[in-house]
């Protein structure tokens, strides 16, 4: 092989553990973006989908198609309006715990359409705010799941109670997020 070749094999070589190089350092950033956004719920899609790839493409999409809503701020007297209700249904669980659930679970699909969200497909609604509400959206999946078992007959006055729970803290995460500055699809 004579010098030239040598040298052009050489650099080639070169550039191409250089791209290697980039692409790793590109998809470590990715990945770091998606973990920081998404928080324990990276490591449940990714446990869900078995590989990192499939996880982050899950996720991307996510962000895309709620990127694509036009989420807005609720105003102050729609806040005021959604706490008053929260208010009547949480004073309802003494006496009625069961319906109390029921109408809580509304009262955040309420929230959700005030801000934009379509909330058609409940399981579609635990993706759509994974993306911006991700540290507790595992609070609404968790009130989604007790408030199931409630329909099966098969959750405790206690359950339910800790769905008020879990569904208090995505309904303040909602609804105080009216000053806070929001999207716009495009």
């Amino acid at each position: 092989m004579d010098n030239q070749t040598m040298m052009a094999v050489v650099i080639v070589v070169a550039i191409v553990m250089v791209l290697a190089a980039v692409w790793v350092m590109l998809r470590r950033r990715q990945t770091t973006a998606l973990r920081q956004r998404f928080g324990p719920e990276y490591d449940r899609v990714l446990h869900a989908r078995g590989t990192m790839t499939e996880a982050e493409r899950e996720l991307q999409d996510r962000q895309r198609r709620v990127e694509s809503f036009s989420l807005r701020p609720l105003s102050q007297q729609d806040a005021d309006t959604f706490t008053a209700s929260w208010r009547t249904v949480q004073a309802r669980f003494v006496d009625d715990p069961r319906n109390a659930v029921i109408e809580a679970d509304h009262l955040i699909a309420d929230v959700m359409r005030a801000r934009g969200y379509p909330i058609e497909d409940a399981n579609r609604r635990l993706d759509d705010l994974s993306v911006d509400h991700a540290h507790v959206i595992d609070h609404y999946r968790k009130g989604r799941d007790i408030a199931e078992r409630h329909e099966r007959g098969a959750a405790s006055t206690e359950d339910l109670r800790q769905a008020m729970v879990h569904y208090r803290a995505l309904f303040d995460e909602l609804v105080t997020a009216h000053g806070r500055t929001v999207r716009r699809a495009s």
